[in-house]
This record gives structure tokens, C-alpha cells and sequence, in this order.
């Protein structure tokens, strides 16, 4: 009997599906795209409607030929790429190669478990053209982009090239940089004071807040003045003037989508946006479980989607009440996905939200058939998933203030009635603060009065999940883009990342400089989220790609002309770094640069023909070996991280992966080392592994 061919895009899922259907299909994948614009040349016939030219990628020809090979005489040839726009653009390639073009040929499904897979070969389509057309436009807009701008960008600045969208992510966090440094740091001042109730013993004491005297809230602006309130309000009694008690319910977050998962990700387990996406793309592709086979755990995970199937959500209810009872399961449409711009949900809408394909694999019940970070995150996914289909959190709060003559002081608390979906997440999601008991008119003693001096802080520069927060916020890009997007800018040396923070590098400041001045038409915050929603109207078949290019490629001219008629009088500086370091050759300044691994020196005059020295970055601390007399660094791994090391390598193997102070740990004298940590929970922590110490920073630290 013949068996029907399944062409996928990856080896992986070409694996799973041999493995679960492999008996009635045969299988084969492409490796990703299969044809692409040259690499040559533009491949854009501009004056005949932006025709494209697409070539098979070097290196694929083989790959062509074996497709070619195994479709030969099939009846049936299905084409089962990512239900994406990018999925449907590998099969469109495809379907040109093998002259299937018209026939109902594409499969798709949001998760490959097996009666989902067998429904979807049941259902073939037609390719959807305006899917394929949406992503012909992004790739040709990008590709006008690094053909038009980029040369322009090497020719005036250092910069090598530009990018329709993430020059615009450099230019956010350029924007935020400036923002900082113009940011005035402003002294204030609070008054806490510790307080106890009468005869109670002093492990119960409490803390309250000054704010405000006679009605009107208290600001503190210096030292003076902390000190005059601190002195008036000693010598009065404290006694609890009001007591408010109320209930809030705190719902559970929507199912996740990709920038969500992205955030939570980063934020709970440490990974960087790309790490999630290829973890999470093994976890959907599959994994071998033992006893059952190999399925896809979770389902697509590109997708802007929070919306659930019906079975998905009936499956979810019912172990939420096997599991917790039916007091946990929440009623009515909970867990929807709920927007005000019904137009951008239909186009985004064509997944689900991220979930695990089957409920009843509990993570703890697979964990040793996945590595540490594929439980990890499926273990955040199943969660989340569970915890969407639960009741809120019903939270009771107290604000209690407490009157010290014309003073008013105040302290909040907060504890769980019922926990609702904390049951799944845990009850560290909501911050409990215990209070004593305490009834109006009750008088209380003073322990302590602790003023306190404080400095605003300019805002945080993004990392990561912040960076993807505002991307999703401002309409730029997709999910398939942000991982994309961040490992371009900092691969290109416009952005480096320093303590899990994204910094502009000078090189990224002259390049934004560039573009923002002459290109600004078009990169720029609104016009990309523009190009963004006209490519989601491509897909729904509302404008024409012709069209979309036509109106785009009219802005990049008419910026272009600008910027020929009127060249920068005086050609952009390239960025040059130098040094007091010599050439051992020529004695010339060595010149700062930067390479895939980091920062290193080369000569200024000769970079290409004079040897190189590594660049050591000093953090002013002394190497803490007994007699080694280096000074410790920050480097850089092959993998991007940063870590310290001594100044004397490979003399001094000195190593640690947080930074080091200039504090010595008051148990044993070695250094400390200050440890991020997770949250926001920042230690300093002792460098000897023998030793235990920790302490706390301070919330001003």
C-alpha cells in the first residue's frame, strides 16, 4: 500500500510524527525555509510591483531534491509547517517546488498530540494567500530596509547596519538611557516607628508610617526637618485612632500568551526570551514519555492569543474539582481573553493560548522523562493553565491609623480569607503582612523612632521582560520577533547586557542619533506599530501587499533624497574609544572594540594587521588570593555572560559569577560577593563556599 507524504519544517517534529503516525504516512522535513531572497543582491524588482525573487537557500538544494524524490507519485502530499505566518510561507515554497500549489494540500494543528494530528489530516486546506502574502510584505519591507539604510548607516556612522523594527528596539532603550542621565535624584526622608502593644513582649513589635499632621500629608525634604518631627513627636501618647477592614478578590492572570510567558519566565526562572522559545518549542514539538510515547506537552507557543477551547477548559475544571473541590472552579467566561480592539483579536486569535495538551500530566508525574529546564518550564505552563480556570484569591486588608497628638501615623496588613488559584501558584504571589490585633482607642508604646534618608531613582533601565513588555505595549513586532529582535541588537554591539539590565553601547547611541534624525519618518515608535497593524490587515485580507510596500517605499525615498540633497556637513565622528595603552608595534593608541565576546583593544591605525589585547574592565578591587597582587575584572563568557576573574589569568584562577564588594565577611574575612538573586531580594553573600553568611541589602541599596 502507498503511504501519503506529511512534509514538516523540523527534524524534530519530523521525528515525533514517525513515531506516532509513522505506519500510514511517510515523513520528511525541510530544516526551516526552504527558498529565501538572495543574499547577492536586493531581489526586489521595485519597478514591476515589487517582485520578488526567491532562490532556494545555499545549502538546501539537497534538501529540495529528497522532497522532490519522496513526493514523486504520491496521491496525497500534506504540508504540516508552524500554523504560522511563517509556517504558511515554508509551505508555500514548498507547494511551488512540487506544483501543488492549488490543491487542498496545507495541515495545521496547535498541538501535536495524535487524534489532533489525525483531525487535521482529515481537514486539509488550501494554502491561505493572504497568510503568505502578510509575511511576503515583512520580508520584503525588512529586506528595503537593510538594502537602502544600511549602507547609509555604515557610510556615516560605525554602525553596520539598520533593521526596520529592532532599530527601533535600540532606540527605546537609548530613550530610557537618556532618560536617566537627565534624571535629578531628589533627597526625602521617612519616619517609621516601632511600636508595641502594652504588656505584650517586644517579638511582637510593629512598624508604622508618618503620614501626615493635622490632615496634611507630610513630606520630609532633609535631614532638619526629619529631625524637628522626630523630636515633637516623642513625649506623645500613641493610641489607635481608626481601624478600616476590607475584602478584595485578586483574579488569577489570563492564560498565557508568548510575550506573557516570555516575562514570567524571566522573571520566575531566570531565562532569557530565547532560552523560553527553544524550550518551549522542544516541549511542543515533543517528548518521549515513558509508558505513553512521544507527544507535543504544550501547545503552539507563538501566539497573542489568551483564548482556551471548550474541552480544553471542561478538562481543567473537572481535575480543578477532583483535585480541590468545586469551590476552586471558577464560573461563567473566566479566562477569556478580553480586548477592546476586536480587530487585532481576530487576527491574532488563530491559536489558542500556551497550555499543556493533556491536564492529567501533572509536571511532577514526568519529571524524570524531561530535562531541568524543559519541567521547569512546563511546570510554569501547566500552572498558569490551571490557575486561569480558579477562582480569585479573596484577600482581606487592614488599614489601621494610629494619632500621636496632631500626628498620623499608619500601618497596612494583609492576610488570605480564601486562597482561590493561589492553591496552584502558591501563596508568595500576594505579599501577607501580619499585624497584631489591635481595637480603636487602645494606647500603644513607643520603642523607637527611625528616620530614614531616601533619593528618588531614575528609571529602571529595561531588561529582557521588560523590553517585551513595552514591544507588545507599543504594537512593534510579533511574538515570533522578540527573541529575534534582542538577539540582533545585542549581537550587532548597538546594546550589551550588564547585571541582567540592556545598556545602549556608544556605538548604539551614534547609530539612533543617525536614524532618528533622518529617518525618522519611518523609524520610529508609531510608524513601525503602523507597519505592524497594516501587516495583520494584509492577513485578513484588507489591503494589498503591493499597496502596503508602495506607501512604505514612498517614505524611504523621499528620506533617502533628504539626506542626498543635504548630507551632514560634517560626516558622523566614528566612534572611537582610545586608550593609554600602546601598540607593541607602532606604538599608536590602542583603540576599544567590540567583538562577539566582549570588549577587546586593537591598534588604532593598523586594527587588522597589529596584534590585539584583551580588554580588562576594573571594578577597583584587589584580587583576594594571599600574594597574587592582581586586581579583579569583568569579562565576558562565549555565551554572553558576565563574570569577575583576577587581572594575573591563568597565573590567578580566581572566578566568581556575582560581583564582588569591598567588604570582607565578618565570620571568616573573605570577600563578598553581591547576588542579585531572584525578585527582588538582593544579598551580599560571603565568596568561600565553607561559609554561610548572608545578609540582606538594604531597600535603598
Amino acid at each position: 500500500m502507498k503511504k501519503d507524504l506529511i512534509i514538516v519544517e523540523s527534524p524534530t517534529k519530523e521525528r515525533v510524527l514517525k513515531e506516532m503516525i509513522g505506519d500510514k504516512f511517510l515523513i520528511i522535513s525541510s530544516k526551516g525555509h526552504i527558498k529565501d531572497l538572495p543574499k547577492s543582491r536586493m531581489g526586489i524588482d521595485i519597478d514591476n510591483n515589487f517582485n520578488p525573487t526567491w532562490v532556494v537557500i545555499p545549502g538546501k538544494n539537497q534538501v529540495v531534491k529528497n522532497i522532490k524524490n519522496m513526493a514523486e507519485g504520491k496521491e496525497k502530499i500534506l504540508l504540516a509547517t508552524d500554523p504560522d505566518r511563517e509556517g504558511e510561507a515554508i509551505s508555500w515554497h514548498i507547494a511551488q517546488e512540487l506544483n501543488i500549489i492549488y490543491q487542498k494540500c496545507r495541515i495545521s494543528f496547535n498541538e501535536i498530540t495524535k487524534n489532533v494530528v489525525l483531525k487535521a489530516i482529515d481537514n486539509p486546506r488550501e494554502l491561505d494567500m493572504n497568510i503568505v502574502n502578510s509575511q511576503i510584505a515583512r520580508r520584503l519591507l525588512d529586506r528595503l530596509v537593510g538594502y537602502k539604510v544600511s549602507p547609509l548607516c555604515y557610510r556615516y556612522t560605525s554602525g553596520k547596519s539598520a533593521g526596520r523594527v529592532q532599530s527601533v528596539a535600540v532606540h527605546l532603550i537609548v530613550k530610557r538611557e537618556k532618560e536617566i542621565d537627565a534624571f535629578k535624584s531628589e533627597e526625602y526622608w521617612k519616619i517609621n516607628v516601632l511600636l508595641l502593644k502594652e504588656k505584650d513582649v517586644q517579638d511582637n513589635a510593629f512598624q508604622a508610617s508618618l503620614i501626615s499632621k493635622n490632615g496634611v500629608k507630610i513630606k520630609i525634604k532633609n535631614k532638619e526637618e526629619a529631625e524637628f518631627y522626630c523630636k515633637d513627636i516623642k513625649g506623645h501618647p500613641f493610641i489607635v485612632s481608626e481601624i478600616k477592614t476590607t475584602k478584595s478578590h485578586k483574579s488569577p492572570s489570563l492564560p498565557l500568551k508568548t510575550s506573557t510567558l516570555q516575562q514570567i519566565a524571566y522573571n520566575r526562572l531566570n531565562f532569557s526570551v530565547k532560552k523560553t522559545m527553544r524550550v518551549a518549542q522542544q516541549l511542543y514539538e515533543g517528548v518521549s514519555i515513558a509508558s505513553i510515547g512521544t507527544l507535543g506537552l504544550i501547545t503552539y507557543m507563538r501566539t497573542d492569543s489568551t483564548r482556551i477551547s471548550d474541552e480544553a477548559k471542561s478538562n481543567a475544571r473537572r481535575y480543578i474539582t477532583e483535585k480541590y473541590g468545586k469551590d476552586y472552579v471558577a464560573h461563567g467566561k473566566s479566562g477569556e481573553q478580553v480586548s477592546k480592539d476586536k480587530k487585532a483579536v481576530k487576527i491574532q486569535d488563530a491559536h489558542e493560548a500556551i497550555r499543556p495538551t493533556s491536564i492529567n500530566l501533572e509536571p511532577e508525574s514526568i519529571k524524570n522523562n524531561l530535562t531541568g529546564d524543559q519541567f521547569k518550564l512546563y511546570q510554569l505552563i501547566w500552572k498558569y493553565f490551571i490557575a486561569s480556570q480558579m477562582k480569585s484569591a479573596l484577600i482581606e486588608k487592614k488599614n489601621i491609623k494610629i494619632r500621636a497628638n496632631e500626628y498620623i501615623f499608619e500601618v497596612n496588613g494583609s492576610s488570605i480569607v480564601f486562597p482561590g488559584y493561589l492553591k496552584v501558584l502558591g501563596e508568595g504571589e500576594i505579599e501577607k503582612v501580619s499585624i497584631p490585633i489591635l481595637k480603636e482607642e487602645e494606647n500603644l508604646i513607643l520603642l523607637k523612632i527611625d528616620p530614614k534618608q531616601l533619593f528618588t531613582k531614575p528609571p529602571a533601565r529595561y531588561n529582557e521582560a521588560s523590553l517585551v513588555k513595552i514591544l507588545e505595549k507599543e504594537g512593534i513586532g510579533r511574538p515570533s520577533t522578540y527573541s529575534v529582535i534582542i538577539d540582533k541588537i545585542l549581537s550587532r554591539g548597538y546594546v550589551e547586557k550588564e547585571d541582567r539590565r540592556l545598556i545602549p553601547t556608544k556605538l548604539g547611541i551614534e547609530v539612533d542619533q543617525f536614524l532618528i534624525k533622518y529617518f525618522s519618518n519611518i523609524i520610529n515608535v508609531k510608524f513601525t506599530a503602523i507597519m505592524e497593524n497594516e501587516l495583520d490587515k494584509i492577513e485578513s485580507g484588507e489591503h494589498d501587499w503591493h499597496d502596503v510596500l508602495n506607501t512604505f517605499y514612498k517614505s524611504l525615498l523621499f528620506n533617502i533624497d533628504h539626506l542626498q540633497e543635504k548630507p551632514p556637513q560634517k560626516i558622523v565622528q566614528k566612534t572611537k574609544e582610545l586608550t593609554d595603552e600602546k601598540c607593541t608595534v607602532c606604538d599608536s593608541p590602542m583603540e576599544i572594540k567590540n567583538g562577539p565576546y566582549g570588549k577587546y583593544m586593537a591598534c588604532s591605525q593598523f586594527p587588522h594587521k597589529h596584534p590585539t589585547k584583551p580588554y580588562l574592565i576594573k571594578i577597583g578591587i584587589a584580587c583576594p588570593r594571599e600574594g597574587c597582587g592582581g586586581e579583579i575584572v569583568r569579562l565576558k563568557s562565549k555565551k554572553g555572560r558576565y563574570f569577575y576573574g583576577c587581572s594575573k589569568y591563568p597565573d590567578c584562577n580566581f572566578y566568581s559569577i556575582f560581583l564582588p564588594v569591598d567588604r570582607k565577611c565578618p565570620e571568616c574575612g573573605s570577600i563578598l560577593v553581591k547576588n542579585p538573586g531572584k525578585g527582588k531580594n538582593t544579598l551580599y553573600q560571603c565568596i568561600n563556599k565553607e561559609c554561610n553568611y548572608r545578609e540582606k541589602a538594604l531597600k535603598n541599596e
